[in-house]
């Protein structure tokens, strides 16, 4: 099998290549918001997209518009200085701002106010994003580790969902130990059932 960092090299370039970004990424945010597990979700987290991930923020404000609670993900470290991602209850697109690696998130200043901070495991439903998967749920994020320390923390009942274009699948993705599998894949073309956290 290829080594990590060639795949991960192919993934970027997959997903760079991608043509009609908006339109495939609204395909496959059809697919999400459509299964049941969304629908009933209370409390869900949404990725801000950056780069040439699949598309979100274009969605963003028709679910800030639902009942639900939409909960967007900010790059801090804790208390030993490791990465880790922030959890913070979004209202309104506004109260975005361009942080660390330009993605945008919420000011530095509002990091873990009171009544906008959640902890993982208040999370029903979590969208989350990657560089490759395969069908079995394999995924390949950025290497950072902060999704995997995230994912660790999600209740057991609380779906992962990787939505990405299909140009990121692969046939086989190399996993570790610590990482997590996804319970659903979505692109533009379906959802595909991985297999979990068993």
């Amino acid at each position: 099998m290829e080594d990590k960092q060639d795949m991960r090299r192919r993934a970027y370039d997959a997903r760079k290549a991608q043509e009609n970004k908006d339109e495939v990424s609204q395909k496959a945010i059809e697919h999400l918001v459509a299964l049941p597990e969304y629908q009933q979700a209370k409390t869900v987290m949404w990725y801000i997209d950056a780069r040439t991930e699949l598309r979100t923020r274009q969605y963003l404000p028709e679910a800030l518009a639902s009942d639900k609670t939409i909960v967007v993900p900010y790059c801090t470290s804790d208390e030993n200085g490791e990465n880790k991602l922030g959890l913070y209850v979004l209202e309104d697109m506004d109260e975005l701002v361009v942080g660390k690696w330009q993605i945008l998130e919420p000011p530095k200043e509002r990091w873990g106010e009171t009544g906008k901070e959640v902890a993982p495991e208040d999370l029903d439903f979590v969208i989350v994003p990657g560089v490759g998967f395969d069908r079995t749920g394999g995924r390949m994020g950025n290497g950072q580790g902060y999704y995997d320390r995230l994912l660790e923390r999600v209740r057991p009942d609380a779906p992962l969902v990787a939505i990405c274009y299909e140009a990121q699948i692969f046939d086989k993705i190399p996993v570790d130990d610590h990482d997590v599998y996804m319970d659903k894949i979505v692109t533009e073309e379906g959802v595909f059932n991985g297999k979990g956290r068993g």
